[in-house]
């Protein structure tokens, strides 16, 4: 049987990262993944300041940056109409942006720096069992093959083998919406260094650029297909976008659907196995927060990690638990106004526009949410700041008046 200090079951972007910042630290690791390769699809494109900030210490920073495109600027609107202007520049980080770039590029990049590092994945590697007792934890795969290890981490997704071998509860709900999802190359009026949230009568719609001359396009709908096509596409974008003609789909890259979970599992921490990412949290793409937690998540326990394996108390590991959790908890209450504000019935969005309008005059509004979603307001590892109640505020507010009315 082979051991190992720390077992990793999961090569997505925060699996990929406690690895790297386990192997920089000179931790024995060892990382497995359930698929034959890597996946090449874009899936989570936006890097924020926050996420960026932690993994300069990883020497990963400046490698994400060089492949993405600064988005200094994120807009609400209407069609052409601005209802909130949200700009990062004047935030006191290196990395006054959002950086947007696909996730196989962040995988890339993840797993070429721990290659680096002398790490390598097992792949494919499909967990079976997962027995631990009091000195290890013994994960069994469906080759017949099992690995001993001091401590396990569950990177594996919202279907978590590790999250429930330890018996932890992951207690949430599903949006009945579903949503579409698209990779394309447009011509016309769109920006290449804005993100743009169209909230219009039809519905909501996200436009997004990326690195080659591609857009992000994300919508509701509730004939989302499991694979869009570029007609499916170019009807969001004239009925919620810009309008008919001003944004035209010359190439579709790669298109998918999904639905929305929001959910957070009742501890990250069962004995020697602990939860990261979305085996952790899941919840609404809505503000680009999923991956970015995801890391943050990595870097923290990465270094809880460490602590232990050099003799500090297990009382570390559940110190990360206490810390990241309540975060996460932030971040869905945030995600979760955002999707209910977008998704609200059409009798309703004119009048949410109008009160979007309205919060957009109020400056402390703007700057929290940039802050927000910057994940600069988590960099004391406590949430949430103080200023962050005036945007939660107004959100609830808000929609607590759109019902009403």
């Amino acid at each position: 049987m082979d051991t190992t200090d720390v077992l990793l079951v999961g090569a997505g972007p925060t699996g990929l990262t406690v690895a790297v910042a386990l192997a920089k630290r000179g931790v024995q690791t060892t990382v497995v993944d359930a698929l034959a390769v890597e996946a090449n699809t874009s899936r989570a494109a936006a890097v924020a300041a926050r996420t960026l900030e932690v993994l300069e210490g990883l020497d990963l920073a400046d490698r994400l940056v060089k492949g993405g495109i600064p988005a200094q600027r994120m807009s609400i609107r209407d069609a052409d109409h601005v209802l909130m202007p949200l700009d990062f520049r004047a935030l006191p980080t290196k990395y006054p942006y959002t950086l947007m770039i696909s996730q196989a590029e962040t995988e890339r990049l993840l797993l070429d720096r721990l290659t680096g590092l002398g790490g390598r994945v097992l792949r494919p590697k499909v967990a079976a069992d997962l027995t631990q007792d009091g000195n290890a934890a013994t994960v069994t795969f469906t080759d017949g093959d099992a690995i001993r290890a001091r401590y396990v981490v569950g990177a594996d997704g919202m279907r978590s083998v590790v999250r429930t071998s330890a018996g932890i509860g992951f207690r949430g709900h599903e949006y009945p919406e579903s949503f579409a999802l698209g990779d394309v190359r447009l011509r016309g009026d769109v920006p290449v260094d804005e993100i743009l949230l169209f909230y219009s009568r039809e519905g909501l719609l996200v436009v997004a650029p990326l690195p080659g001359g591609v857009y992000r396009i994300v919508a509701p709908a509730a004939d989302a297909p499991e694979h869009p096509t570029p007609d499916f596409i170019q009807r969001l974008l004239d009925s919620r976008g810009l309008g008919p003609g001003r944004a035209l789909v010359s190439d579709l890259v790669w298109g998918s659907h999904f639905r929305i979970h929001h959910r957070v599992a009742d501890s990250y921490r069962s004995g020697r196995l602990l939860l990261a990412g979305d085996a952790a949290h899941v919840h609404s793409p809505a503000g680009g927060q999923g991956m970015n937690l995801g890391i943050q998540d990595a870097v923290a326990l990465a270094a809880a990690l460490s602590r232990v394996l050099e003799g500090a108390p297990d009382a570390v590991l559940d110190a990360y638990s206490a810390q990241r959790r309540p975060i996460a908890e932030e971040v869905l209450k945030l995600t979760g106004r955002l999707t209910r504000l977008a998704t609200l019935p059409p009798g309703l969005r004119t009048v949410r526009n109008i009160g979007m309008g309205l919060a957009s005059r109020v400056p402390t509004v703007r700057h929290d949410l940039t802050w927000r979603l910057s994940g600069l307001v988590y960099r004391s590892g406590q949430a949430p700041i103080r200023g962050m109640a005036a945007c939660a505020n107004c959100l609830r507010t808000s929609q607590v008046s759109l019902v009403a009315r």
